[in-house]
C-alpha cells in the first residue's frame, strides 16, 4: 500500500464528522444496492419478502466491478458541489460502468423526471431495476438515454479527450473523469493525458481524472495497477499531473482520505484558475500541473467476497456478475439476498420506496446535480454561429473551365471569419496539416493553442499562441475526443484530416454516430447539437510523393453503414461548391458531414448562383457540358468528385470533337446520398426523378472519387442499375502523376471516352479509329510520365473549350 499524498488544503479544511461519514457511507451504500439490483432483481426491489427465483432476472447481464468504485467518487463530488456551488459534469469511463451513473441519477430525482414512469417509490423502482440490460430497455453503457451522460463508453478510450473537449471555453465547468484502468491501456486513452498541454486556466474549465485502479479487467490484471506505485507516480508527473493517491478498503477511513483529497484538488483547481485570470495582461500563460487522483479500491467493493470458493472482491470475477446461477442454486440465491441485504436497504428507503429525507438532502438541487446540468444535454445551451455571408468568398467565374484554385484556400478565409465571429464557441481541429490542407488562412484570426515552452523562431511562421484556436496534436483519436466533447456540450466545430487517415477514427465515427441515432431518433428529450464536420482533403487522387499508402477513399463505405438520418457525404466539384457545402454544415445538427475536397488548383466551373442552386439540389445536369439538348441522351457520364469531375469533362471534350452527333447528358452529384431511394434516405430521391435524370435504358458511365461498390450499393434498387458503369479506385498506384494514377485506376478521360464509344451501338464501329487514337493517348501519356516527371502540358493546362 502506498502512502496518501494530499494537495495543500485551505486552513478552513475541516475533516468529516462522524455523523457526515455516516451518512455519506449510507448514500453511497444505497447507490451501490441500485447497481447491484439492476443485475439482479425484476421484482420484490427493496427486498420487502424473501428474495425468490422468481424475483430474478432470467438472463443475468452488467458488469459490476466499478460500480462501487464510480459511486464513491459521485457522492464525494456532491458533497464538494454543494458546499462551493460548483458547476460540474461527470463522464464515465469504464466501459460498462452505468449502474453507478443510473443509480445517482435515480437517487437524485432526474432520471424520475426525465422517465415519470420510473417514479420515485417501489412500483417506479421496480421498473427502473427491470429495464436494465433487459430487452426493450436499457443497456450497461452511459447511452444516450442515460441523463448526465455524454459519453457512452461502448468503446473504451475516448474519456478523457470527451472531457477536455467540454471543458475547453467554459470556463466556470469542472468535468470529472473517471478512467477505466483497462480503458487506460488503450493506445486513445494514452495520448489524451497529453490534452493538458492545451487546457488554458484563463478561458477554459479545469478536467479532474479520476484513475480508478481497481486491478483487473475482464480476465486479467491491468497494466497501470501491477507497476510499482513510484513508477506510477513518476509517469503522470511527467506527463505534466499532481497525482495524488486514495488507497484503501475500509469506508470510514476511505470516506476521510477521498474527501481531504478531493477538496484539495477542487481548491488547487481553482487557485490555479485565479492565478492565471488576475496576471497582468499580456503574460505569458505558463502551463500548470494539473491535480489527477489515483483512486485504489478492490474490484467489486463491497460485494461477494468469494463465490464458491473462488476469491470474487478484489480479483477479476467481480467483473461481471458476480454470482451465475441463483435461479437455479438455492446456495446462490442465499448468497445474493445476503449481499444484497448487507445494504440495509430498510434503512435507506422509505415505506413508499423512496430515499429517506436525511440521504435525499445530500445531493445537489436543480441543474447542479451532474445528472441534470446542461452542459450534459448540450442542445439546451447551443446557440447558432454568427456566420458571415459565404457568398462574398466566391470565386469569379466566367466562363466554366478557365480558372483553377485551390478549393480549400477559399474556404479558409470563409472559416477565419467564421472564427473571428465566434471566438468563444467555435474551433478548428486538425493532425498537423492545417496549413497542409491549406486552411493556413484561419491563422489571420486565431493561432494553434500552445501552452508549452515557445521558442523565437516560433514567431516566424509557428502561429502559437496561449489562447489560440486551432487544436493540432498529432492524434486523431484525441482530436475528434475533443471535438465531440465540444459539440456535445453545446459548441462548434471543423476538423480537416488527411483521407487516407481519417481511417483512424472509423470507430469514433460509428460511436458517435450511433449516440446521435439514438438521441435524435429516440431521446427526444436530448436538444440537438451542432454536427461534426469532417473536411477530407489531401485525396487519393494526388498522391504524387506521398504514394500507395496514402490512397484510400474507404472512409466514405463506412460512412455508408450508418444511419442515414445521422450522416452526410458531400463531394463539391469546385470551390463555389464547397463554400456553399461548408455554410450548410456549420449551420446543421444532429449530422455528421463528411466533405471531400482536393487542396490542390482546380478547374472551376459553377459561378455562385449556380452553385448554390447546384448544392441546394444535391444532384443535377450541367447543360452547358451536355450534348443531348434536352433530348434523350445516347449515354449518361456521370461523376462525383473533383479530379472525377475534370476528367469526365475532358472525356465530353472528347466525344464532342471526334464523335460527331453522339448525345450526352452530363450529372454531377454533389450530395452523395440522393442516389438513394427516399423510401431508404431522408435525402434521396424518387423512382420517377432518378429515372427522369439517368433514363431507364441507357449507357450510364459513373466517374467516381472512392471505390465503385459504393455507388453500386446506393443504386442497387434503381431501374436502370444494370446499365451502371462504375469507375473508381482500384487499389492501383504508388508514385504516379495525376492523369497516370487516373488511368491506372481508369477514371482517366481516355479510359471513359473509351467506354462511352464501345457502350453506345451506333459509336462502336465508326468510331474504332477514336478508340485506337484513345489508347495511344494513354500509352504516350504514361510514357511521359515515367520520363519527365509530370504529366503533359497539355494535361496540365487543359480547360474546357469554349
Amino acid at each position: 500500500m502506498s502512502n496518501v499524498e494530499t494537495l495543500p488544503v485551505a486552513a478552513h479544511f475541516e475533516p468529516l464528522t462522524t455523523d457526515e461519514i455516516r451518512k455519506m457511507n449510507a448514500y453511497w451504500r444505497a447507490c451501490n444496492y441500485l447497481s447491484a439490483g439492476m443485475l439482479y432483481l425484476c421484482h420484490n426491489p427493496l427486498l420487502r419478502e424473501p428474495l425468490k427465483p422468481e424475483h430474478i432476472k432470467n438472463r443475468l447481464l452488467g458488469h459490476w466491478g466499478s460500480d462501487p468504485g464510480q459511486s464513491f467518487t459521485w457522492v464525494h463530488l456532491n458533497r464538494l458541489i454543494k458546499k462551493y456551488d460548483l458547476n460540474m459534469i461527470y463522464v464515465s469511463g469504464p466501459g460498462h460502468g452505468a449502474p453507478a451513473t443510473l443509480s445517482n441519477c435515480y437517487l437524485e430525482g432526474v432520471y424520475s423526471e426525465v422517465y415519470p414512469d420510473k417514479s420515485q417509490d417501489i412500483v417506479g423502482l421496480q421498473k427502473f431495476l427491470k429495464q436494465f440490460s433487459f430487452p426493450g430497455g436499457i443497456g450497461s453503457h452511459c447511452t444516450p438515454e442515460t441523463p448526465g451522460s455524454i459519453h457512452e463508453g461502448g468503446e473504451l478510450g475516448y474519456s478523457i479527450s470527451h472531457g477536455f473537449g467540454a471543458a475547453f471555453d467554459n470556463p466556470d465547468l469542472i468535468v470529472t473523469v473517471v478512467v477505466g484502468d483497462g480503458e487506460s491501456e488503450t493506445g486513445p486513452l494514452a495520448t489524451s493525458w497529453h490534452s493538458n498541454k492545451f487546457l488554458d486556466p484563463v478561458r477554459d474549465g479545469a478536467v479532474l481524472p479520476v484513475l480508478h485502479l481497481n486491478g483487473y479487467k475482464i480476465a486479467n490484471p491491468t497494466i497501470l495497477a501491477r507497476i510499482p506505485p513510484e513508477e506510477l507516480d513518476m509517469l503522470f508527473k511527467g506527463l505534466g499531473w499532481t497525482p495524488h493517491v486514495v488507497e484503501g478498503d475500509d469506508p470510514d477511513t476511505m470516506h476521510a482520505k477521498m474527501a481531504e483529497v478531493l477538496e484539495g484538488c477542487v481548491l488547487d483547481i481553482r487557485a490555479i484558475q485565479e492565478k492565471a485570470r488576475t496576471a497582468p495582461a499580456g503574460q505569458t500563460v505558463e502551463r500548470p500541473k494539473w491535480p489527477m487522483i489515483i483512486l485504489r479500491t478492490p474490484k467489486g467493493w463491497t460485494g461477494p467476497k468469494e463465490v464458491d470458493g473462488h476469491k470474487v472482491e478484489g480479483f477479476w470475477r467481480a467483473h461481471q456478475i458476480p454470482i451465475l446461477d441463483p435461479q437455479t442454486n438455492p446456495k446462490s440465491l442465499a448468497q445474493v439476498e445476503a449481499w444484497l441485504r448487507s445494504y440495509r436497504p430498510e434503512e435507506l428507503f422509505d415505506e413508499s420506496g423512496r430515499l429517506i429525507e436525511e440521504l435525499r438532502e445530500m445531493a445537489p438541487v436543480g441543474t447542479r446535480r451532474m445528472t441534470a446540468n446542461p452542459h450534459a444535454n448540450g442542445g439546451l445551451l447551443r446557440r447558432p454561429l454568427q456566420m458571415p455571408d459565404f457568398r462574398d468568398y466566391a470565386v469569379k467565374v466566367d466562363k466554366p473551365g478557365q480558372v483553377e484554385v485551390s478549393s480549400t484556400d477559399v474556404t479558409a478565409h470563409f472559416l477565419r471569419d467564421v472564427m473571428r465571429r465566434n471566438m468563444t464557441s467555435f474551433r478548428v481541429f486538425g493532425p498537423d496539416e492545417t496549413a497542409s490542407n491549406k486552411l493556413q488562412a484561419i491563422y489571420e484570426a486565431t493561432g494553434k493553442t500552445w501552452l508549452e515552452e515557445m521558442l523565437p523562431e516560433d514567431k516566424d511562421g509557428g502561429f502559437l499562441a496561449n489562447d489560440g484556436r486551432v487544436m493540432e496534436m498529432l492524434s486523431e483519436h484525441t482530436l475528434e475526443g475533443w471535438f465531440e466533447g465540444y459539440v456535445l456540450t453545446g459548441r462548434h466545430g471543423f476538423f480537416s484530416s488527411y483521407e487516407a487517415f481519417v481511417h483512424i477514427i472509423d470507430s469514433m465515427f460509428n460511436q458517435h454516430s450511433k449516440w446521435l441515432e439514438k438521441s435524435k431518433l429516440e431521446t427526444r428529450w436530448r436538444a440537438p447539437v451542432s454536427s461534426i464536420n469532417l473536411l477530407i482533403t489531401s485525396l487519393v487522387w494526388r498522391q504524387d510523393h506521398n504514394g500507395f499508402t496514402h490512397q484510400d477513399p474507404g472512409f466514405l463505405d463506412v460512412v455508408t453503414n450508418k444511419s442515414p438520418e445521422v450522416t452526410r457525404i458531400y463531394l463539391p466539384p469546385d470551390a463555389n461548391c464547397l463554400l456553399s457545402v461548408t455554410d450548410h454544415c456549420l449551420r446543421s445538427v444532429n449530422y455528421v458531414n463528411v466533405i471531400v475536397a482536393d487542396k490542390a488548383p482546380h478547374l472551376q466551373y459553377l459561378t455562385m448562383e449556380a452553385a448554390v442552386e447546384h448544392c441546394t439540389k444535391g444532384i443535377g445536369i450541367w447543360d452547358w457540358a451536355s450534348t443531348d439538348a434536352g433530348e434523350e441522351p445516347d449515354a449518361v457520364i456521370a461523376c462525383a468528385g473533383d479530379i472525377p469531375t475534370s476528367e469526365a469533362l475532358a472525356a465530353v471534350a472528347i466525344l464532342r470533337e471526334r464523335c460527331t452527333g453522339l448525345k450526352i447528358r452530363f450529372i454531377n452529384v454533389v450530395d452523395l446520398f440522393r442516389l438513394m431511394p427516399d423510401k431508404e434516405h431522408p435525402h434521396g430521391m424518387t423512382d420517377r426523378e432518378f429515372d427522369g435524370l439517368f433514363t431507364k435504358n441507357k449507357p450510364v458511365i459513373f466517374n467516381f472519387h472512392a471505390y465503385a461498390s459504393l455507388i453500386h450499393k446506393l443504386t442497387y434498387r434503381r431501374t436502370n442499375h444494370e446499365n451502371f458503369h462504375v469507375r473508381g479506385y482500384k487499389e492501383k498506384g504508388n508514385i504516379n502523376t495525376p492523369l497516370e494514377l487516373a488511368i491506372l485506376n481508369q477514371v482517366d478521360r481516355f479510359n471513359l471516352a473509351i467506354d462511352v464509344i464501345e457502350r453506345v451501338p451506333k459509336q462502336a464501329e465508326k468510331g474504332a479509329h477514336t478508340v485506337e487514337w484513345l489508347r495511344g493517348q494513354i500509352i504516350q501519356a504514361v510514357n511521359y510520365a515515367h520520363e519527365n516527371g509530370i504529366d503533359q502540358k497539355e494535361i496540365r493546362e487543359w480547360k474546357w473549350p469554349v
